[in-house]
């Protein structure tokens, strides 16, 4: 393999959709699907067929206090069998509703507060090799209180989470030495941490276009 230099322009990922010649749904689950898909690659005779979660796409939330302390709301993981630390974070399965309303309605149900600002941090692809759910994480600062009479009830999982304020240097020090393990709170709370030490000049605005979203161009 040849290797080369890569410049700033090129750093992008870019849409290259292959021409799919069968697709079949090979399970149906409560939340998401399963995906058969064949689809041939550039200068191969051979056929490739692939399996892959299809996804309605997820937003998640940096929320941070006016001392810089990061949200974390803590709750079991069945999968995993754990319990993490994680930022609040739901799926994209409201039928046309923008990602920043998303998620202003999860930071609501899940810690029971409001933000006045509103940023989109970063954007993440889950497990590319084997899902198609695609993430955006926000940034929301100016926190207050949800009223005790309008607060969500939260149900399952939700129902035991545990919520808590971490220093956000702290918070760093624990995903980089293995600590915090959830996706979306590692990613979030490193680029965070990032974004401050550059002024916040790295932030963009929660409309900002999301073409990686499944369904939709932006």
């Amino acid at each position: 393999m040849e290797f080369t230099s890569i410049t700033a322009e090129q750093l992008q990922d870019r849409p290259d959709p292959h021409e799919v010649t069968d697709a079949e749904t090979v399970y149906r689950g409560a939340i998401w699907d399963v995906a058969r898909e064949t689809f041939r690659m550039a200068d191969q005779d051979e056929p490739l067929v692939r399996d892959f979660i299809t996804h309605p796409g997820a937003v998640a939330v940096v929320a941070l206090d006016d001392q810089d302390r990061v949200l974390l709301i803590n709750q079991y993981r069945h999968p995993v069998r754990t319990r993490m630390w994680e930022i609040p974070a739901g799926l994209l399965d409201v039928s046309g509703e923008p990602a920043l309303a998303a998620a202003q309605r999860e930071l609501g149900e899940e810690a029971d507060l409001v933000a006045e600002h509103w940023d989109t941090l970063v954007d993440f692809e889950n497990s590319p090799g084997s899902s198609a759910e695609a993430n955006r994480i926000f940034l929301a600062r100016g926190l207050s209180e949800v009223p005790d009479a309008e607060r969500f009830t939260r149900e399952g999982e939700e129902a035991e989470i545990v919520a808590g304020f971490a220093d956000l240097d702290d918070a760093a020090a624990a995903v980089l030495s293995g600590r915090l393990t959830s996706p979306a709170a590692a990613l979030g709370i490193l680029a965070a941490h990032v974004a401050r030490s550059r002024d916040w000049s790295t932030l963009r605005a929660p409309d900002a276009a999301w073409p990686a979203r499944p369904g939709h161009a932006g």
